[in-house]
This record gives structure tokens, C-alpha cells and sequence, in this order.
């Protein structure tokens, strides 16, 4: 059982979509690894347990990572002048199928759990390879650096790289019950998420069969909804039974309700796609910096989080360049811009407070209760110096939370906090 403490600073946090708790010198105490709350003074009750004080600093919660595939990490930035299924084929399905060489998935996995733990992430969503030895190397590094993840060992029998596609829809079904069934009662802070790559690369039968196992292990799933025309277009003749991209997904039972599910991208939902997955309860994994870097549009977000959708922000790396949570923030204040003035004017730009609500609590809802420092929230925190970035002029915590968002990198990150431990960074 953890001790109680508290953490002193300039305390920030989303209320909901649209309101910031800002709290100057405030204090957060913490129980057993749950936010007992924030206080402009430290209650009586609490009066004698060791507190930390982060003086000036500001102390937020922990950013959320909704979509991000830890095998492309190694070649970030590369192919950024291609679209999605041509960039897929010259770049990342060669790439990941290296992770068959279980000594280069080591070497490129260190590299990017170590990024991840020097970032102001604190949670993520994970696409692994289908190859089980490396997906289980992964899990592995990720539960030994304290970071809160979802892992999935991907599913992919049709349309790929020879040397990365699953020979067989018994041989791709096998594999995944093997690598679940490996991993019973072995990770603390490393969960199983079923990961079918995407419809076209994913035969019916292959999805029919995934959706007995998502049943018999209870599991959430993650994957890929109309993130580029051409591919929404390529689901229509490989799926002609469905009435759309998120129909053929539901109609094998791996499109909400039960079934815990975020689907990365959304860029080019139809309306109804938009009803299903609103009442279906679908997250979306906005993914700004990939969706422009592979010229694949801009995800309407105004519109989905009017209808009170579930949306969070991913990296997707390597389709976005950057790992950073906060520049996924900029990122989709931006596009939503651009969106506002090419496309919809009646669709209003993202503001400070919901860029920064999509990367916290907006994330964190697919883990359960976090991303916010209200009591019963697990606490998640990074405590960050904007010394090099304020300026002369001392401004409130919400200017100082523009900042960080579009000017700060993982140096500014000076301590973090998961599960209500102090997690090491190298």
C-alpha cells in the first residue's frame, strides 16, 4: 500500500471539454495512488504527510497516446511526401516485417519505449507486429519502464508484405491465443488489446474469427476507420456487403456497444458511420500530424465532439513524426483551423481547452478514470519547468498552458508520476 503525499505547484487540469481547473500553489494529495482531490491549502486531515513542493512549476496530468505503432518509431519521418497505401507498401510493411529478427525488434523497441519514457506520456494505446516473440519483447520493456499501456499483436492475413502477412486465417488465430494466453497474469501496467490492422488487410473469415476470440477473452480492440479516400474506396469493393467502412467492422461485432473500441483517424466518416459510432460508443484516436503528413484530410472533431463522441489524440507515429502528445495538441487547434476556413465555417476551431481536454481526460476515459485530478482519478501527473519558455512577463496558468502546448519538449519534463509513482526517466 502506497503512502499519502502531496504535490505542491501551479496545479492545471480539464473539469470537461471546455473548462480548465487552474489552481495557483495548490496542492494535490494523493492515496494509494488515487487523487484525493486539489486544494488551494492543504486540509487539516492531510496536515502531516510529506509534500513535495514544485514551487513555480506547473503540474498536470499525465498525456494520453490513443494511437501510436511502436514499430515505426525506428523510421519516423521518412516517406512523409507519399499517401497512405503507397507509403504503407514502399515503407512501413517492409519496416515491420524486420520484426521477425527478434535482436533488431530489441534494439528498435529500447529506442522507442525509451522516447515514450522520457516524454510527458503517461499512457498510450499500442499497435505492436504480428510476430508474437517481438510483441511479447515489447511488453515487456513497456511494464518495465512504469508506463500504463494497451498492447496488441496485429492481425493481418491478405494484402501485405510477404515476409509480414499471416499465412492463414487458423495460423493468424492461433497466434493470437497463444500470445494471450502467454501473457495470463504476467503484466501489472501492460494490457491485451485485439488489433485486426485494418479491413483490407483483414479477410472476412480472418474477422469472423477474431470477433469468437475478442468474445471468449473479453477484450477491447483497436484499429483503422477512413483515414484516406482511397482506401475508404477499397473497402467498398472488398467489403460490397457492408453499407459502410465502420458497417463491415460492426457487422463482426468489433464496433462498440460491448466491446470497448477505438478506431484511429475517422477522417472521412459518412453520416451514418458518425451515428453508429456515436451510439455505439466507438473512441476516435485524432491523429492531426499523420492525417496532414500523408495528405489523407482533416478529421472534423468540432462535429464529433458536438454529438458528445468519445475522442482522444494519438501520435501515429510513424505517419505522424512526433511522439509528442503536446504537439498533437497544436496540431489539431491547426488543421481545425483549416477545416473552419476551407471546408465548414460552422464548424469552430478546437480551442486551447479542448486540445488540451483530447490529450488528457478526453484519452484517458479508455483507460477508465484518468487524465484528471479529481478525487477518484488514478493519478497520472507530469510536473513541468517552462522557465526557458515564459518570457519576462509572468502570465496566468492558462497562457502558461499555451506555451507548453506549443513550445516545450521533453526537457521541460521534470518529473512524472504513474499509478501515484514517481516513474524513472532516462
Amino acid at each position: 500500500m502506497q503512502q499519502a503525499y502531496a504535490l505542491k505547484g501551479n496545479i492545471c487540469y480539464s473539469k470537461d471539454r471546455s473548462t480548465l481547473k487552474t489552481v495557483e500553489n495548490g496542492y494535490i494529495v494523493v492515496e494509494n495512488g488515487i487523487s484525493a482531490g486539489v486544494f488551494e491549502a492543504l486540509p487539516e486531515k492531510w496536515a502531516n504527510i510529506p509534500a513535495t513542493d514544485y514551487g513555480d512549476k506547473l503540474i498536470i496530468p499525465g498525456l494520453v497516446d490513443l494511437h501510436i505503432h511502436a514499430p515505426q518509431y525506428a523510421f519516423r519521418g521518412t516517406g512523409m511526401d507519399l499517401e497512405l497505401l503507397e507509403w504503407l507498401n514502399t515503407y512501413t510493411f517492409p519496416e515491420e516485417a524486420k520484426y521477425g529478427d527478434l535482436a533488431y525488434a530489441d534494439k528498435a523497441y529500447a529506442l522507442f519505449v525509451k522516447d515514450l519514457q522520457n516524454s510527458a506520456t503517461t499512457r498510450a494505446v499500442v499497435f505492436a507486429t504480428a510476430h508474437v516473440p517481438a510483441t511479447m519483447l515489447l511488453m515487456e520493456k513497456l511494464e518495465e519502464s512504469g508506463l500504463v499501456s494497451f498492447v496488441g499483436k496485429v492481425n493481418m492475413d491478405r494484402n501485405s508484405h510477404p515476409d509480414l502477412q499471416e499465412k492463414s486465417v487458423e495460423e493468424s488465430a492461433n497466434d493470437t491465443i497463444g500470445w494471450l494466453e502467454s501473457c495470463a497474469g504476467k503484466f501489472k501496467n501492460t494490457a491485451l488489446i485485439l488489433t485486426p490492422r485494418f479491413i483490407p488487410s483483414c479477410t472476412d473469415d480472418l474477422m469472423r474469427r477474431l470477433s469468437e476470440i475478442q468474445k471468449q477473452y473479453a477484450l477491447p480492440v483497436q484499429s483503422h476507420l477512413s483515414e484516406n479516400q482511397a482506401e475508404v474506396e477499397w473497402v467498398k469493393e472488398l467489403c460490397p456487403w457492408s453499407s459502410s467502412y465502420g458497417d463491415a467492422y460492426a457487422r463482426f461485432g468489433l464496433f462498440g456497444g460491448s466491446v470497448k473500441t477505438v478506431m484511429a483517424h475517422c477522417v472521412w466518416l459518412s453520416g451514418s458511420e458518425i451515428e453508429l459510432m456515436r451510439e455505439n460508443g466507438v473512441y476516435v484516436a485524432h491523429c492531426p500530424q499523420s492525417n496532414t503528413n500523408l495528405a489523407s484530410g482533416i478529421a472534423p472533431i468540432r462535429r464529433y465532439l458536438d454529438k458528445n463522441m468519445s475522442v482522444g489524440l494519438g501520435s501515429d507515429i510513424a505517419g505522424g513524426s512526433s511522439a509528442s502528445i503536446f504537439r498533437a495538441m497544436s496540431d489539431a487547434i491547426q488543421v481545425s483551423k483549416l477545416y473552419w476556413r476551407l471546408i465548414d465555417s460552422g464548424c469552430a476551431a478546437l480551442t486551447v481547452e479542448e486540445a488540451f481536454y483530447l490529450g488528457t481526460l478526453g484519452g484517458g476515459k479508455f483507460f477508465g478514470k484518468t487524465g484528471s485530478f479529481d478525487a477518484g482519478y488514478e493519478f497520472d501527473a507530469i510536473v513541468i519547468d517552462d522557465a526557458n519558455i515564459i518570457g519576462p512577463v509572468m502570465r496566468n496558468i492558462h497562457d502558461r498552458l499555451s506555451k507548453i502546448i506549443y513550445l516545450s519538449d521533453d526537457r521541460n519534463v521534470v518529473a512524472k508520476y504513474i499509478r501515484g509513482k514517481i516513474c524513472g526517466r532516462k
